[in-house]
């Protein structure tokens, strides 16, 4: 019996002192540099890139569909998606985040459309975690996700879009 107290008693003084008898809790650690966080917090929402040129694109495509190329950007629109011939405008402005604003907005599809995003000018670390294409406003605030596959070889995201509006790849 005195070997079993002695286990007990053992147990309960190590169990104290890693608990630090009654001292007060550690301070929580000081953050690492501000532009460490600003990176990490930006894996949840838009990806920074190397600004490129802005592209814009105009074409008409009808119920035939068609393709249409913004820069290294590309939107399939399928056969059927559109009752009627439409004037589509696709702009990629130059900014540190690749994204495609659509006119007419608001345009939607009877079959849904493919947008397929580069982020080949984008930094390493986003090239490595999955990315997405992401509804925005005019403000770039992500209002939605759309479904989207990654393909980490060809650095490009597709998703597919069922209205016009604004998009950008975001992880």
């Amino acid at each position: 019996m005195n070997v079993a107290r002695l286990r007990r008693a053992a147990l309960v003084i190590t169990a104290a002192a890693l608990l630090g008898c009654g001292e007060p809790p550690l301070s929580p650690v000081p953050p690492p540099d501000a532009d460490l966080i600003g990176s990490l917090l930006q894996a949840t929402g838009l990806l920074r890139c190397t600004p490129m040129p802005t592209v814009t694109a105009t074409q008409r495509v009808g119920a035939a569909g068609g393709v249409i190329r913004i820069g290294p950007h590309a939107l399939s629109i399928p056969a059927g998606a559109l009752a009627a011939p439409v004037t589509i405008t696709a702009t990629a402005p130059s900014d540190k985040v690749n994204r495609v604003r659509f006119q007419p907005e608001g345009l939607v599809f009877r079959r849904s459309a493919v947008l397929t995003m580069s982020y080949a000018n984008c930094n390493l670390l986003g090239r490595l975690l999955p990315k997405r294409v992401a509804y925005t406003d005019d403000a770039l605030n992500i209002l939605n996700y759309v479904l989207s596959l990654d393909d980490l070889f060809a650095r490009n995201v597709t998703g597919r879009l069922n209205h016009f509006s604004n998009y950008a790849i975001a992880w």
